[in-house]
């Protein structure tokens, strides 16, 4: 939402909303441990090792900005704003993604991956599948769709522009659809 609001072409907004999802690709440990565990391998634990600590901090935001800037039309805005929703996305996560247990916190190694200090922690965080987090994705997916009508580009566009250009087709035509409903039919 903030590189809809804030860019003024397609391509610098998928590089802002990509830096707002970059770091978690520190949890891609994840599939590591799936595929040992399924295949009978080496127990691996690199999920709980790396995630939150390699691209979760200072080390983490520059890269990624520095990443996205390269391919950035307007290199100063985008830089700018991948910088704001890196640190949106460590906010967030320092807020509401714990796992099911109270105790299952994740903390945030700002000088990792050379420093686990600071680490910052909240006791207070809600679980990834709280009503809070459930009711702030469906209101910015709703948000996100409805944007896309008028913008002719949708949060899609980050994997394919081709499936981006059909799912906004589709978008409009509902959107045409409802309208001719619900004022076109009086």
């Amino acid at each position: 939402m903030i590189g809809a609001k804030t860019t003024d072409n397609a391509r610098d907004c998928r590089l802002v909303t990509l830096a707002g999802i970059l770091p978690d690709v520190d949890g891609l440990g994840l599939i590591v441990d799936a595929a040992n565990r399924a295949f009978g391998g080496k127990k691996t634990f690199y999920y709980f090792q790396y995630h939150h600590y390699l691209l979760h901090g200072a080390f983490g935001g520059i890269l990624i900005t520095l990443l996205v800037t390269c391919f950035a039309r307007r290199k100063l805005r985008v830089a700018l704003l991948a910088l704001l929703v890196f640190h949106l996305h460590l906010l967030c996560d320092l807020v509401g993604s714990r796992g099911p247990d109270p105790v299952d916190l994740w903390p945030i190694f700002y000088l990792g991956p050379f420093s686990k200090d600071p680490m910052w922690i909240w006791k207070g965080q809600w679980p990834l599948d709280a009503w809070p987090n459930r009711l702030l994705t469906v209101g910015l997916f709703a948000w996100a769709l409805w944007l896309a009508v008028p913008r002719g580009y949708s949060f899609v566009g980050v994997f394919s522009r081709r499936l981006d250009k059909i799912f906004v087709e589709v978008l409009r035509k509902w959107h045409k659809d409802l309208s001719a409903r619900l004022f076109g039919a009086r």
